[in-house]
Formats: C-alpha cells, sequence, structure tokens
C-alpha cells in the first residue's frame, strides 16, 4: 500500500506556496504522493479557491520522487486541448509523476450551473468519456481526428507527449454508492471514491472497499495494474486500532491510503503535524504488494 495526501485548493490551502511547503515536506518524511482538489468555485459559500494547476506546478517543482494530481478536476468543464497541454507540461517537469484524478465535478450546479451551462447528469457524464478518449489520443503524440457527440478535434499532433507512456494514469472520482463511476473506473487506472458515512466524508469501510473492488474487477477488461484509492484521516500515533483500520481496508483491495484535510480553520496545521509524523509503513504489508498498484 501507498500512503499520501488529498488537501483542498480552498481557504488555508489556497496559498500555492505553502502547499509546496507541504509537499516538500511529505516527501521528505516519506510520504508517496500529494494530491489536490479542483473548484473555480465551492459550493458551500465564499471561500479563497487556488487555481489546481498552479498548485501542482509548485508542487512538481518542489519535490523530485513523490506523485501529484488533480483529485478530481472536471474534465466537461475544461477544452481537452489546453488540458492536453497543462498535463503534458506538468508530466514533463516531474520526469513523469502525474496522476490526472477525472470526474463529473462537485456539484454539478456549483461546476457548470454558475456559468449558464447543463447540469444534467447524462450530458456531463457523455462529455467526461469523450474528454477523457480525447485527452489519451492527444498524448499519443499521433495525427488525431475526433468526432463525438460532444467534442471534436480534426488534424491535430500534439507534441511534445507525456514522459509517461502510453499516457498518465487516469483515476476516476465518484460518489459511493453510485455504479456508473465504478464501470467507468473499470477502463481507467484506478478509482478514487468519495464516500459518506455517519462522521463525514472519510469512511472508507473494509465492506465497501471490498465491494467496490468486486464490482470493478467484474467490468475491468485489462490485466494492467489499477488503483484502488480510499480516503481516511488517522491520527499520528500508531495506536492498536489505527493498526487495524487501515490494515482492514488494504486487505479488501486499497492500493492507496490518503490522509484527507477540509478548508476549515487550524487544517493547514494539522495537514504539517501529521505529514512529520510520517506515513504508517508498518500497515503497508497487510495489504496488496507495490506490484498490484500503477
Amino acid at each position: 500500500m501507498r500512503f499520501g495526501l488529498c488537501v483542498p485548493c480552498l481557504g488555508e490551502f489556497a496559498d500555492p506556496r505553502r502547499v509546496a511547503e507541504l509537499a516538500r515536506r511529505a516527501e521528505e518524511s516519506g510520504w508517496d504522493g500529494l494530491y489536490v482538489w479542483d473548484h473555480v468555485v465551492f459550493s458551500f459559500g465564499a471561500v479563497e479557491v487556488a487555481d489546481p494547476w498552479v498548485l501542482l506546478t509548485l508542487v512538481a517543482a518542489a519535490t523530485e520522487r513523490i506523485s501529484f494530481g488533480p483529485l478530481v478536476t472536471p474534465i466537461a468543464r475544461r477544452r481537452a486541448g489546453t488540458l492536453a497541454r497543462q498535463t503534458t507540461s506538468l508530466d514533463r517537469l516531474s520526469n513523469g509523476r502525474l496522476v490526472l484524478g477525472a470526474g463529473l465535478g462537485f456539484t454539478l450546479e456549483a461546476e457548470y450551473g454558475t456559468w449558464g451551462e447543463s447540469i444534467e447528469p447524462r450530458e456531463v457524464a457523455a462529455r467526461l468519456d469523450e474528454g477523457l478518449d480525447l485527452l489519451a489520443a492527444l498524448w499519443s503524440g499521433e495525427r488525431v481526428d475526433f468526432t463525438g457527440r460532444h467534442l471534436t478535434a480534426t488534424d491535430v499532433t500534439f507534441l511534445p507527449t507525456p514522459v509517461q507512456r502510453p499516457r498518465p494514469p487516469i483515476w476516476i472520482g465518484g460518489n459511493w454508492p453510485s455504479r456508473a463511476p465504478l464501470r467507468r473506473a473499470a477502463r481507467w487506472d484506478g478509482f478514487a471514491p468519495m464516500i459518506i458515512g455517519p462522521d463525514g466524508s472519510f469512511a472508507p469501510t473494509p465492506e465497501i472497499v471490498g465491494e467496490m473492488t468486486r464490482i470493478i474487477g467484474a467490468h475491468r477488461e485489462s490485466s494492467t495494474p489499477f488503483d484502488m484509492v480510499v480516503t481516511g484521516r488517522t491520527p499520528a500515533d500508531r495506536s492498536a486500532e489505527t493498526v487495524d483500520r487501515v490494515a482492514a481496508v488494504a486487505a479488501a483491495g486499497a492500493t492507496w491510503w490518503l490522509e484527507g484535510f477540509h478548508p476549515g480553520p487550524g487544517e493547514y496545521e494539522q495537514a504539517l503535524r501529521r505529514v512529520e509524523s510520517g506515513p504508517p509503513r508498518e500497515f503497508a504489508a497487510t495489504g496488496p504488494s507495490e506490484e498490484q498498484s500503477a
């Protein structure tokens, strides 16, 4: 199992330099990745918001080893050509460490309705799927002629290509227990669900992780590595309860554990403290081997 952090692009995390410092300390302390939210506006009140690509550029420049990326970017509200340029530039800047998290967006009313765009889930989902297919084609470096229901690209060749071949990994986001994101994720490289429980949005359980793993396995045709990415919150101590909790979701199929943080007051300092205490490496032996994860 690998260990990382997932932080907002909001509030105390809206300062790119602070996020870059967090990433630097995370790498020094042995963590494997740092991922950031992607919002233009936020559904729950007026807060400071940073552009995720600026955050990620500083993260790439401040680190040498850890993976990073947006978790998740709403593909349907981005132009595929621009996104292909941004992601390729980041992958090359970091020598092949970008992971692209992709999804519908949260919420459709905020991501799309704010700008007068359609909030009909089927249409947004169709644009997401076309956008992913077009993005993968552009990353190839070959000539692209693409005609979809929503997107078109005519006689275009994008160079340079990303460092990672055939492309950077794509993790699909979704809200559990919705099944459509699971089917979508089976086509790509990983699934990063939002799991809501009685205590909030960071509530993975072995039962849920095991069920998601089975569903994706039933739809997945490729034998390439696949990541199940769960977000939770653990204290810095190595209590038996914490060991059991993480070990159980690893045994159920999770390949990544991300420590999740919210945009509220004091969260940045909590993130720093959690980072400096180090990842729970002693849990890794109970989960899937390193070869099973992308």
